[in-house]
């Protein structure tokens, strides 16, 4: 990607905005379950998708590896390690606020 960028290449911008909008829903979402913004539609269903994501990118990264080999083992044990914890921290959030959500739903 760096290579691609340095080299005038447009798809690195593309898919680092892709992946900071998806991020930004995604953190949207998770202020509205806390309930900082207005209740957007099917939180208990993107908050549950968004969770998984996260435990299943943390936890099953070496499958993942083989389509990435210009990584080292050390981004891929800080960044599933990061995914992990965020997945888990948002399946504690999701469990605690659940029923709320459900009650609120929009």
């Amino acid at each position: 990607m760096a290579q691609l960028h340095s080299a005038g290449h447009w798809y690195p911008t593309v898919i680092t905005l892709a992946i900071a909008t998806v991020l930004a829903v995604c953190g949207a979402y998770a202020l509205s379950a806390a309930g900082v913004l207005r209740p957007l539609p099917l939180r208990r269903t993107v908050l549950t998708a968004v969770t998984a994501v996260y435990i299943v990118r943390g936890v099953a990264f070496v499958p993942v590896m083989a389509y990435f080999p210009g990584n080292s083992i050390t981004f891929w044990a800080v960044s599933s390690s990061i995914c992990l914890a965020i997945g888990l921290v948002h399946l504690v959030g999701l469990r605690q606020s659940w029923s709320r959500l459900r009650r609120h739903a929009a």
